[in-house]
């Protein structure tokens, strides 16, 4: 038996603007490395990115996986019905498929309902029984899976395929923040599910090398110090490792020196955070009530001094964001010298508490999913047009890029002796300037509240 397992990309129409920003991130598609380590042994597997691939949907194949985010549903359904076209049965899973499970079964011949385990073994047994006529419509599990038993990792499964970086694990599941604008809870459930620190090491130890190459690791947890008890007993157990690694964390580690000095003493050499506004009132909005924005400045401060970078966080087109938003959160980020920023405008995901909110005001204006990838206005904002919420983001991203910004915002290498990673971080801001780039000349944002 052949199973074929597919992270689908985008529809054509969009595909050519966004080709570029996959070619710079193309990180492995996690979940399905998962899924394939839980297939049976003597089932072959095979792994296409087609990010990194052309589909052949000629190539025979006895099922296919496909795992489907919002804004890759559109090419994910073409695909699923491409091959039911040639009758090779479909299964869909992902974060869209579980929050509209009903729209995604209408190109699958079965739906997969939250995370996989004790769901895929169960759909492969009757597959391999009665083959797609033993196949249930919907997968679903009522209890959320225990992190200590779920297997590493199908790694092999990537060689050959030309990632940058490949090393990449997931520690824990679950948030129990539940921001408004947030599938994560959803998805994985409002509690913390943490695996085994020795189950974590063993993976780590398995795959480090000698080479720096192969001593950098990627956290893919939404906050790796959500439990500081936990993470301050696995920062303990990476010391030894010797290990370089990046994650996300909320801005509350720095109130810990503790827990901040056993990061950077673990490896730790860059933290994605969430500071998604400069608005007191945005936060609450989103019910981000972690977030201090008196505390941003000296906990950027206190993280730099222990050795870490930062690329930070923000959205745009929050309720209480006008346009001055833009120029102010570019003021902010350049004053306190964040080493890198990512840039989404606010998208209301299917089944957040976000999308409730403004189906039931009637400010939902796109349900054109490859839409909702975080840089399209997809709904009526209160205090601007949805075009001037695009421009002022484009904006912001073309600003916060130019080599002035990128300088001074450099010269805070100097905090945690940081110099030595100018060329890292430089190069990352080169890539984020060329992939927003104009092509000629753009008078589009001269002038008016956009600075």
């Amino acid at each position: 038996m052949k199973i074929i397992l597919i992270s689908p990309t985008w529809k054509k129409k969009v595909g050519v603007k966004r080709r570029y920003r996959d070619k710079l991130f193309n990180f492995p598609p996690h979940s399905l490395l998962a899924v394939a380590a839980l297939t049976p042994k003597d089932i072959e597997v095979k792994l296409i990115d087609e990010r990194m691939e052309k589909i052949d949907f000629n190539e025979k194949s006895d099922l296919v996986g496909i795992t489907v985010m919002t804004a890759s549903s559109p090419r994910a359904y073409e695909i699923a019905d491409e091959f039911r076209k040639r009758d090779i049965p479909v299964v869909l899973g992902g974060i869209h498929v579980t929050a509209l499970p009903q729209e995604a079964a209408q190109h699958a011949d079965a739906i997969v309902i939250g995370e996989a385990e004790g769901l895929w073994e169960k759909l492969i047994e009757d597959f391999t029984k009665r083959g797609k006529k033993g196949l249930s419509k919907f997968y679903q599990n009522h209890q959320k899976p225990d992190p200590s038993i779920i297997p590493f990792p199908r790694r092999d499964l990537l060689k050959g395929k030309g990632y940058l970086l490949s090393r990449f694990l997931q520690i824990s599941r679950g948030c129990p923040f539940n921001c408004s604008f947030c599938s994560v809870s959803k998805f994985f459930g409002k509690k913390y599910r943490f695996r085994p620190v020795e189950k974590v090491i063993e993976e780590i130890k398995g795959m480090a090398g000698k080479s720096l190459a192969t001593r950098f690791f990627g956290f893919l947890d939404d906050n790796i110090v959500g439990n500081v008890s936990y993470a301050k007993q696995l920062f303990k157990a990476l010391i030894p490792c010797n290990i370089l690694w990046a994650g996300q964390s909320s801005i509350n580690i720095a109130q810990d020196e503790e827990l901040l000095d056993l990061a950077s003493r673990s490896g730790c050499k860059g933290l994605f955070i969430g500071f998604e506004s400069i608005c007191e009132e945005s936060l609450k909005e989103i019910n981000k009530h972690q977030n201090k924005i008196k505390f941003y400045k000296n906990a950027i401060k206190k993280i730099h001094q222990f050795g870490i970078s930062i690329e930070g966080a923000f959205i745009f087109g929050f309720d209480h964001d006008d346009k001055n938003i833009f120029q102010k959160t570019i003021k902010f980020i350049e004053k306190v010298k964040l080493d890198a920023i990512q840039f989404a405008i606010l998208t209301p995901l299917p089944e957040t508490r976000l999308y409730e909110k403004l189906e039931k005001e009637g400010r939902i204006i796109d349900k054109n999913w490859a839409n909702y990838d975080l840089a399209h206005a997809v709904f009526q904002p209160k205090l601007m047009t949805p075009q001037e919420l695009k421009k002022g983001f484009d904006f912001a991203y073309k600003k916060i890029y130019r080599f002035p910004s990128i300088l001074k915002r450099s010269t805070g290498l100097i905090r945690g002796r940081r110099w030595k990673y100018f060329v890292p971080l430089l190069t990352l801001n080169l890539a984020y300037r060329r992939m927003f780039k104009k092509r000629g000349k753009d008078n589009s944002f001269a002038g008016g509240s956009y600075g």
